[in-house]
């Protein structure tokens, strides 16, 4: 949408989510903590069984586990996986569960089992209604993110910067604090994240910036919604723009686009207007014939137009930015 190039410069706060915006959405399985009755092994090949029909980001990690292991899986049946309430199925008649820490709340028998929270992902592994294992993964921030996040306020003049995650509190604040973001908020669906963002736009102009399907609600309640990244077609069709390559430095460079672009059209509206006014008011004093003023008006748009044209050039600011990076 190129009215968002006019609309970008004013936004005062960013918003931005977790997992493959901030960070690189590959996360790697570290650790298995299973419980005394299970062998690792055993819960790699149970839960690699039913991730293997998931198309969430833990299940890639877990699945190259069973293939570095060369585990064979076993095949599943009665597979489900409504959203908020986890994946699950059978394995020789056997229920078997993968949950988060907050979907084992209200199970007393599992929550009472579970290890202490940690930095990073995690998932729960739940076999016949017994907590079977726990699969710790982390995910690590952009090379760039610290240094993207400290950018904003000096260079856009963003007052606020905030992250936005679904994740547990312990994984969103760790990663805060590495890359240098005070304001967050995390466990949150993808209705309060829409919620979260309709009431900071409501405050000012916002800059939505995620990259996954349940972002695109929040995308659209934001004065500017960016996707990064091309993972998905609802979420492109939610977004002002649409960051084709995963880089926190293309959405510097589309801020910087989007201000000198205003700025050049309004030098280019304001200098030709005055121009006129000022060959008009020579004209009406009798200094301009009407073909001199006819010239005169051709030379003011010419110039308006070459003006413009110096968006076909580098921005100074971007190099600047690249010397001091």
């Amino acid at each position: 949408d190129p009215s968002m190039l006019e609309r970008i410069e004013s936004c005062s706060t960013v918003i931005m989510d977790k997992t493959g915006t901030l960070t690189y959405g590959r996360p790697i399985l570290i650790d298995v903590d299973c419980a005394p009755n299970m062998q690792e092994g055993d819960a790699v090949r149970i839960a690699a069984a039913l991730e293997r029909y998931s198309k969430h980001p833990l299940a890639a990690p877990i699945l190259d586990r069973a293939k570095r292991d060369h585990i064979e899986l076993p095949a599943v049946a009665e597979i489900g996986e409504r959203p908020g309430q986890g994946l699950s199925g059978k394995i020789d008649g056997i229920f078997v569960q993968i949950l988060g820490r907050k979907q084992t709340a209200d199970r007393p028998e599992i929550a009472a089992l579970l290890p202490a929270p940690q930095p990073g992902l995690e998932c729960i592994l739940v076999v016949d209604s017994q907590y079977a294992a726990t699969f710790r993964f982390r995910d690590a921030p952009r090379a760039e993110s610290k240094a993207f996040v400290r950018h904003l306020g000096p260079k856009h003049s963003v007052k606020r910067v905030m992250l936005l995650s679904g994740d547990r509190e312990v994984e969103a604040r760790y990663l805060a604090e590495e890359v240098g973001i005070t304001e967050v908020f995390f466990g949150k669906s993808p209705e309060e994240k829409v919620e979260i963002v309709r009431a900071e736009s409501a405050r000012g102009s916002t800059l939505f910036l995620g990259d996954g399907i349940n972002d695109a609600p929040a995308m659209q309640a934001a004065t500017v919604g960016i996707a990064f990244g091309q993972h998905s077609d609802v979420t492109a069709e939610a977004a002002d723009a649409v960051v084709l390559q995963p880089s926190l430095g293309k959405v510097d460079e589309l801020i910087h686009i989007g201000r000198r672009m205003r700025r050049i059209a309004l030098q280019s509206a304001i200098g030709g207007m005055g121009l006129s006014m000022a060959g008009m008011a020579l004209a009406a004093a009798g200094h301009l014939t009407p073909v001199q003023g006819a010239i005169a008006q051709e030379v003011i748009d010419i110039a308006a137009i070459l003006n413009a044209l110096r968006m076909a050039f580098p921005s100074p600011e971007l190099r600047a930015d690249d010397r001091e990076a």
